[in-house]
């Protein structure tokens, strides 16, 4: 369930205080496990990009946590920021 006063937790937040500083890791030593650049893993951490299926597939390599928790915490980053702006759509009418 996504929080209603609060945004979620955008992954990059989650990878930084959760995952990186426990381990004493720097983003630079990140990048260069993993292959990107580190401007790539800096704009996720800074909340600037998005998680993608690539980048969720390397990070749930890395960790050992599997994609679909990063993917998770996009969605929700996601979801929450469009609820947002948007404007309800009246439904359709059942067919007879």
């Amino acid at each position: 369930m996504l929080p209603k006063k609060r945004p979620p937790t955008h992954p990059g937040e989650m990878l930084l205080k959760e995952f990186l500083e426990p381990m004493g890791m720097t983003q630079v030593e990140l990048a260069k496990h993993i292959g990107w650049t580190w401007a790539r893993l800096n704009e996720i951490v800074n909340g600037r990009r998005g998680v993608s299926a690539s980048s969720a597939l390397a990070l749930g390599e890395a960790f050992g946590t599997g994609p679909e928790f990063w993917l998770n915490l996009q969605r929700d980053w996601d979801l929450w920021h469009a609820w947002r702006k948007h404007e309800p759509v009246r439904a359709l009418k059942k067919a007879s």
